[in-house]
């Protein structure tokens, strides 16, 4: 089944970065995805193509209209709709991308990539009409605390990660299973990873990964997933529960930065 990503975006071009790249490009031509965008502009109804007024109230900047965005939408619903599969019997979910939610997780990313199809709302200026996010938007997502000129880059974001984990999509399927946040990771980091040579800069691979044995190699990559969680991010330890084992390996961990 092909995932269908529809977008409404002012800037239909800036998705050549995902539709003409590495993985997500492969992943097009094979048709495990498909994007279409659509560019509110040609919904518009007037001569000048407005899409955008001025906000009631006062205030600074422009405020994108509801009329040619609902529009846009209907479309991009309608064309999901149309492709009579089975997997679309109810309506796409209408994504909107603003900082003003709560920053999306592997968790969340891991859920939005079951869904048949997305239609992703890309705002821009202060921001869209409030009635239409009301009216239409079924889900709010971003990828941060802070604020781009647009949500074109964090709807790309979204792409990009859920198309990774698709089936077929990476040459090496564990690579995705095995990423850091992963449920196979419990959700802590990855561990460092090193390549040839054996010596660079005056730096050597860790001993314990050339000594061929695989559960010392294993339980030396669960240290350092602890180490480098326990460092980096406390807080995703704090949140998922410590086998015994693990608590053992941060209770060296402990001892060894004493």
């Amino acid at each position: 089944m092909t995932k269908q990503y529809d977008v409404i975006t002012l800037f239909p071009e800036m998705f050549d970065a995902i539709a003409d790249s590495g993985v997500t490009r492969r992943a097009l031509d094979e048709k495990v995805w498909a994007l279409t965008c659509w560019n509110p502009r040609d919904f518009a109804t007037d001569k000048y193509r407005t899409i955008d007024d001025r906000p009631f109230g006062g205030g600074p900047g422009m405020v994108m209209k509801a009329e040619p965005l609902n529009a846009a939408i209907d479309a991009a619903i309608q064309r999901q709709q149309d492709l009579q599969l089975a997997h679309f019997t109810n309506k796409p979910k209408v994504v909107h991308l603003t900082p003003q939610a709560r920053p999306i997780t592997d968790a969340g990313i891991r859920q939005l990539v079951e869904e048949p199809g997305l239609v992703f709302l890309c705002g821009r200026y202060e921001g869209i009409d409030e009635r239409l996010i009301e009216a239409r938007v079924d889900l709010e997502i971003s990828i941060g605390d802070y604020v781009l000129s647009g949500g074109e880059l964090a709807a790309m974001v979204l792409i990009d990660a859920m198309v990774r984990l698709l089936p077929g999509v990476l040459n090496t399927p564990e690579s995705a299973i095995e990423d850091s946040f992963s449920p196979a990771r419990d959700g802590y980091l990855d561990h460092p990873h090193y390549t040839r040579p054996e010596v660079w800069n005056g730096a050597t691979v860790p001993t314990e990964l050339m000594s061929g044995n695989h559960a010392g190699i294993a339980k030396w990559r669960r240290k350092l997933v602890l180490e480098r969680t326990l460092k980096r991010r406390p807080d995703l330890l704090d949140s998922a529960g410590l086998s015994k084992e693990d608590l053992k390996l941060l209770n060296e961990i402990h001892q060894k930065q004493k």
